[in-house]
C-alpha cells in the first residue's frame, strides 16, 4: 500500500464511519499505521515518533483509548490501560533504570493500589496517591527490614511498625519517615523503651525496661535515629521525561484546511459533528496540529463530540468584601480587645506537645481567665481600650490544633493582630453572629453564642480525632475559641471563634454557592441586577453541575461520607457546602450581564485560550503547583450548565445543557454547630405541618446527613 500524507483524498473519497488499513506521514515526520476511520487513527494501530518514541495498541476517534504499550528511546516502557491518551488503569511501567511498576494509573499518575520493584532490591507494595506513595502500605529493603503502616507524599506518617532483620522493632507513630509521638522500641531479647520520639533530644521522654539487670542502660534513644534508620532510606521514583499525553498527535480538519484548492465540502464532512473553540475558530470535530519545535503536541483539549461551546465570560469583578474598622466604628474597642488577647493567647509560653492530647485538655473547665487593665499589668501591656477580661478555652487543645494544620504562630499573630485593621462583613448572619475578615482574608472571626459554644466544646474530642484522622477534611478548620468580658456595669461577655476562611485565594471568586439540599426558602430574594461575586446564592439559584477528575471525584465522596457520619453522629444539622467558582477565561470586562445573572455570559467569540493537554501535564508535574492543589483548595474543574424545567418550581438540580466552563473550585462544609436540640425539633414540627417535611432544613441529624449527601453526589461528578 502506498503511503499517503495525513490529509491524502483517499480520505475523502470513502463513506463515513468506514474503518479501513492505512499508513499515515505526518508533516513532522512521524509515522502511523494501522486502522483508520474519518481522518482519524480508530482501532489498532502503531504510532512512530521521529525522536523513537513508539505506541502500539488501540486508538479511539484519534486518541490512545484501550490496550496499549508506549515505549521510550531510553528503553523505559508502559503496558496497559490509556484513556483519552493518558495512563489511566492498571498498567506496568519499567523505567530506563529497571524498576518496575505494577498497579493503577489515573492521569499518568500512579494513583490506588500498586507495587514498585526497585532494581537494588528494595520494594513497596500498597497505595499511592498522586504519584507518591500514600495510604498503607509495606516497604521492605533488600536488608530485609521492612515497616508496615501509613504513609504521606512518600514518606512513612501515621502509625506504623518498623521490623528490623535483627528482631528489634518500632511501633508507634510516624513523621517524615522518623519516629515521632507516642512509640516503642524492642529489642529482641524482650527488652522494650516506651516514650514520646523526637529527632529534637530536648522533646524525646520514655522509660527504658531491661528484660534483666544487665540490660544496656547506656543505649540512648537518638541512636535509633542515627544507626538503626540510617540505613532504611526510602527509594524515590524515577521522573518519567515525556509524558504520553505530551506526546499524542492531533490531526487536521478537512473543510478549513483546503488551501490546495482541490477539496470541496463532501456531505460525510458536513455530517460530522461541529464545534467551536474558546477563540472562536470552527472545526469539524477533528483537531489541530501545531509545531512546538519539539514535534507535534494537542493545543486543544476540548472532547471531539457531544459538547458545546466553552464560552468565554464576562464577570463583575470582585469587590473586597467588608468595612474596615476604624476608630469611631461601634466595635473598635471589640476589635483591639480582641487583638490583645490573640497576642497574649498565641506569644504565651508554652512546652512542646505531642498530638496526642490527655482527655483532661478537653475538659470544659479547662480554660484561662487573664485581666487586661488599660494600665498594664505584669503580663499584659498598656492599651488604649477599656478594661476587660480575656478567656481561653481548652488552650493547649487548639494551640495542638493550630500545629496540627500547620499554622506558623507567627504568621496567625500577624495575620489577626498586625497593624491592618479587621473588617466587619456588612450584615449579620442568620443566626445573629457577626463576622469579621482579616486584611489578609486569610481568616474569619464569628461572635458565637453560648448555646454554639458548648455544642463547640462539647464536640471537641471528636472533632480533634476526626481533623488528626482525615488530612483531608472538607469541614471548617477551627483554630481557637475565646471570650472578651467588659467590666464596669455591662459586664458584656462577647464569645468568638477563629477559623479558616475558605475563600483565601490569589483568585477572585466569581460565584459563590451555600448549598444544603433542602428547597423550602432557598432560594436568593435579590433580583438579578443585583447579585454580584460577593451575594451567597442558594440551592433553587444552582445552574451547575461540577466534573471533577476521576481520582479528585473518588476522594471527594470518601470524605463526604466520613464528614457526614462524624456530623450526625455528633447530633449536628443544618450545615451547608459553601462552593466558590473561579472562571478560568472570565472576561476583564466588568459590565453586568443584564439577565441570567445568575450565570454568567459573555460574547463567545472574544475567548481566550485553554489549557492545552501539554500544559495540564506540565501543571500536574510541578511539585509547587500539585502542592497547592488540594481537596476543595485550588481545585482544576469543569461545569456544566443545567436548566430548570418551567412546569418544576422546586426542582433541586437541572438538566443538563452541555454547555461547560474551565474553573478552579473552593469549597467546604460550613455552620457545623447547629445540634439538633428542642428549638430544631420545634421548628420542625411547625414547619411540617405547613410545608413538605422533606423540604425544609430542620430535620433530625440521621434524615438531613442522608439527604445532603443525596443532593451533593447528584451536582458533583466525574468528568469523563
Amino acid at each position: 500500500m502506498s503511503v499517503a500524507h495525513a490529509d491524502d483524498a483517499d480520505d475523502y473519497s470513502r463513506p463515513t464511519g468506514e474503518t479501513y488499513h492505512a499508513e499515515k506521514a505526518l508533516p513532522s515526520g512521524d509515522f502511523y499505521t494501522g486502522q483508520w476511520r474519518d481522518s482519524l487513527p480508530h482501532g489498532h494501530g502503531k504510532y512512530l515518533w521521529t525522536d523513537g518514541c513508539m505506541y502500539v495498541g488501540e486508538w479511539h476517534r484519534g486518541k490512545t483509548m484501550g490496550k496499549g504499550r508506549f515505549s521510550w528511546p531510553s528503553g523505559a516502557t508502559y503496558e496497559g490501560d490509556f484513556k483519552n491518551g493518558y495512563m489511566d488503569g492498571k498498567g506496568t511501567y519499567i523505567d530506563s533504570s529497571g524498576d518496575l511498576y505494577r498497579g493503577s494509573w489515573v492521569m499518568n499518575l500512579r494513583h490506588g493500589q500498586g507495587t514498585k520493584s526497585y532494581v537494588n532490591g528494595d520494594c513497596y507494595d500498597g497505595e499511592w496517591r498522586r504519584g507518591l506513595q500514600d495510604g498503607h502500605g509495606r516497604y521492605q529493603w533488600k536488608n530485609e527490614n521492612h515497616y508496615i503502616g501509613q504513609w504521606k507524599n512518600g514518606t512513612m506518617n501515621g502509625n506504623g511498625t518498623m521490623i528490623w532483620s535483627n528482631g528489634n522493632r518500632y511501633d508507634g507513630s510516624w513523621e517524615d519517615s522518623a519516629p515521632k509521638g507516642n512509640g516503642t522500641f524492642r529489642w529482641s531479647d524482650g527488652s522494650f523503651y516506651v516514650g514520646v520520639w523526637s529527632k529534637d533530644p530536648e522533646e524525646q521522654n520514655g522509660t527504658y525496661y531491661p528484660t534483666t539487670t544487665s540490660g544496656n542502660f547506656e543505649w540512648q534513644p537518638q541512636q535509633v535515629f542515627g544507626v538503626d534508620l540510617s540505613e532504611c532510606v526510602v527509594c524515590t521514583c524515577q521522573r518519567i521525561p515525556v509524558l504520553p499525553s505530551q506526546k499524542m498527535p492531533v490531526w487536521y480538519g478537512s473543510s478549513e484546511q483546503s488551501s490546495s484548492g482541490n477539496r470541496t465540502k463532501s456531505s460525510s464532512s458536513s455530517e460530522r459533528p461541529r464545534r467551536r473553540s474558546v477563540d472562536g475558530r470552527v472545526s469539524n470535530g477533528e483537531m489541530e496540529l501545531r509545531n512546538n519545535g519539539s514535534g507535534y503536541h494537542q493545543v486543544d483539549d476540548t472532547e471531539i463530540n457531544n459538547r458545546s461551546p466553552l464560552r468565554p465570560l464576562r464577570i463583575q469583578p470582585a469587590k473586597k468584601q467588608g468595612q474596615t474598622i476604624s476608630k469611631g466604628h461601634k466595635n473598635y474597642d471589640l476589635m483591639l480587645n480582641l487583638q490583645l488577647g490573640i497576642r497574649h493567647s498565641v506569644g504565651r509560653p508554652a512546652p512542646a506537645t505531642s498530638l496526642d492530647l490527655k482527655a483532661s485538655a478537653f475538659d470544659p473547665k479547662e480554660k484561662l481567665w487573664t485581666k487586661f487593665p488599660s494600665e498594664g499589668s505584669k503580663y499584659t501591656p498598656p492599651h488604649q481600650s477599656c478594661e476587660f477580661k480575656w478567656k481561653d478555652y481548652c488552650p493547649v487543645v487548639f494551640r495542638t490544633l493550630r500545629k496540627l494544620f500547620n499554622v506558623d504562630a507567627a504568621d496567625y499573630m500577624l495575620s489577626i493582630c498586625g497593624n491592618d485593621a479587621l473588617r466587619e462583613l456588612s450584615s449579620p448572619g442568620k443566626s445573629g453572629s457577626f463576622f469579621y475578615l482579616t486584611n489578609d482574608d486569610g481568616y474569619m472571626i464569628k461572635t458565637m453564642k453560648k448555646a454554639e459554644t458548648k455544642v463547640l466544646i462539647r464536640m471537641l474530642p471528636a472533632y480533634y480525632n476526626h481533623v488528626r484522622a482525615c488530612e483531608n477534611t472538607l469541614v471548617t478548620k477551627f483554630f481557637g475559641l475565646h471570650c472578651v468580658k467588659l467590666t464596669g456595669t455591662a459586664q458584656k461577655k462577647v464569645r468568638f471563634v477563629i477559623m479558616g476562611n475558605l475563600f483565601c485565594t490569589g483568585h477572585s471568586i466569581h460565584r459563590r454557592f451555600d448549598l444544603k439540599g433542602s428547597s423550602h426558602g432557598r432560594l436568593t430574594t435579590k433580583p438579578d441586577s443585583e447579585i454580584d461575586p460577593n451575594t451567597t446564592l442558594k440551592d433553587l439559584d444552582l445552574n451547575f453541575i461540577f466534573r471533577l477528575q476521576k481520582n479528585w471525584f473518588q476522594e471527594f465522596c470518601r470524605q463526604v461520607d466520613k464528614d457526614c457520619e462524624f456530623l450526625e453522629q455528633e447530633r449536628i444539622m443544618d450545615y451547608s457546602l459553601l462552593v466558590g467558582l473561579h472562571f478560568r477565561e472570565a472576561s476583564k470586562d466588568s459590565a453586568t450581564p443584564t439577565s441570567g445573572a445568575r450565570t454568567p455570559t459573555g460574547n463567545p467569540d472574544s475567548g481566550n485560550p485553554r489549557l492545552s493537554r501539554a500544559d495540564m501535564d506540565r501543571f500536574l508535574l510541578d511539585a509547587s503547583k500539585l502542592a497547592s492543589i488540594k481537596l476543595g483548595i485550588n481545585m482544576p474543574a469543569r461545569v456544566e450548565r443545567t436548566m430548570r424545567r418551567s412546569d418544576c418550581e422546586n426542582q433541586l438540580v437541572g438538566e443538563p445543557t452541555g454547555e461547560f466552563y474551565d474553573v478552579i473550585l473552593y469549597f467546604g462544609v460550613i455552620d457545623i454547630l447547629q445540634d439538633y436540640d428542642i428549638s430544631k425539633k420545634l421548628e420542625h414540627a411547625y414547619k411540617s405541618m405547613q410545608y413538605d417535611p422533606t423540604s425544609i432544613s430542620a430535620v433530625d441529624p440521621k434524615q438531613y446527613s442522608r439527604r445532603f449527601k443525596d443532593f451533593i453526589f447528584k451536582i458533583f461528578a466525574e468528568d469523563t
